[in-house]
């Protein structure tokens, strides 16, 4: 089995979807590997790592050829990778609901497209999650960043000169990039609170020694929601929530929204009217801002500046600390793969009726197959 490793293309992605580790582990399992010359350069991994490794690196065009899989960390066009083998697997993050379009052609061109942003969140594909181990990344560096912007210090400083209090923090959203977001804010020194729409997230909340922020006369979600994630709240819990917000953000030094609902746009959380009553100076991090921004006036790819408040929109946030976010996605393709690797016939095997297969694959035998995409 060749496994193909391609360079990407897509603006400002600076990933890679294998490592030297993964590269040898694949190895190990009997696989040939070929890597497209500069791949991971923008990773902090050279060629030559790649090829002590044990993989060969070439053009895109050899890299492909007769490629049984293809990994990849956002999906290519069909064209690009002309020249792999019939029915080859495309695996990495697709982008489905956005990239419908290219989906379907690369069901025209007959490959077998395994979005793993797909990913069933069940026990036994928590190691293959990729959606998990790069939003833990993110919640890290959206902290750094909203320091950075801040200006100002975190953590309470005592000195002869006076004492700097400790900065306010609020994270919306206590998934795994908003648990990770509050960690890194506590490890700063910063006074924080959190808030989310399930109420399973309130002991979460308190035990990494932050301050839980709930609705309490309107139900909200009393479980994890739809596989995990939040699902859309009711008229009533979406008007006490942003009231309940609305007096809470007044006193915060930063916000850091993390709320998503997979396949449709961004919730909304803040509003203009609310940034307006923030101090100057305060700072605003909208990790979803590139699926409609749970915060108005927030741009993708810019830092923009509302009633003296920064709105920080970064683009593919994971992209920004790409060594490490590599090294993780690279781990969960090879732990998906080796999963079903079957050694006498030197290739994965994955079974019809599994529920991590049923629930990443979207095209096979030249049609979209995943229920997902085809309600």
């Amino acid at each position: 089995m060749k496994i193909a490793v391609i360079r990407e293309t897509a603006a400002g992605e600076r990933r890679v979807a294998a490592s030297p580790e993964t590269v040898r582990k694949f190895k190990a399992l009997g696989a040939e590997l070929a890597v497209e010359t500069g791949a991971g350069l923008s990773a902090s991994v050279s060629d030559a790592e790649y090829e002590a490794a044990g993989a060969t690196v070439t053009d895109r065009a050899a890299t492909v050829q007769n490629a049984g899989i293809i990994l990849c960390v956002q999906g290519p066009e069909p064209e690009s990778i002309a020249g792999a083998a019939p029915g080859a697997w495309l695996v990495g993050s697709l982008n489905p609901f956005g990239e419908r379009a290219r989906i379907d052609r690369y069901a025209a061109a007959g490959l077998e497209a395994l979005a793993m942003e797909f990913m069933p969140r069940i026990t036994r594909a928590q190691s293959m999650d990729i959606l998990s181990s790069q939003s833990n990344l993110s919640g890290y560096k959206a902290v750094l960043d909203a320091a950075a912007e801040y200006g100002r210090a975190f953590p309470m400083m005592m000195t002869a000169a006076g004492t700097v209090s400790a900065a306010r923090v609020f994270v919306m959203g206590v998934g795994v990039a908003g648990l990770q977001a509050i960690a890194t804010a506590r490890r700063l020194g910063a006074q924080v609170s959190a808030t989310d729409v399930r109420a399973a997230t309130k002991e979460q909340i308190e035990s990494l020694g932050a301050k839980p922020i709930f609705v309490d006369a309107v139900k909200g979600i009393e479980g994890e929601g739809s596989g995990g994630y939040a699902t859309e709240m009711s008229p009533e819990y979406q008007k006490a929530q942003a009231e309940l917000v609305s007096s809470h953000i007044a006193k915060q030094d930063i916000v850091i929204t993390t709320a998503l609902i997979p396949g449709r746009a961004a919730p909304r959380l803040i509003s203009d009217a609310q940034i307006g009553t923030m101090k100057p100076g305060s700072v605003i991090v909208d990790l979803a801002v590139e699926q409609g921004g749970n915060v108005e006036g927030a741009v993708p790819g810019e830092i923009a500046l509302r009633h003296g408040v920064k709105i920080v929109g970064h683009r593919n946030m994971p992209s920004r600390l790409a060594a490490d976010t590599s090294a993780l996605f690279a781990r969960n393709l090879y732990n998906f793969l080796s999963a079903y690797w079957d050694r006498d016939a030197n290739a994965p095997a994955l079974p019809d009726d599994d529920e991590i297969v049923k629930g990443i694959r979207v095209t096979q035998g030249g049609k979209v197959v995943n229920e997902r995409l085809l309600g």
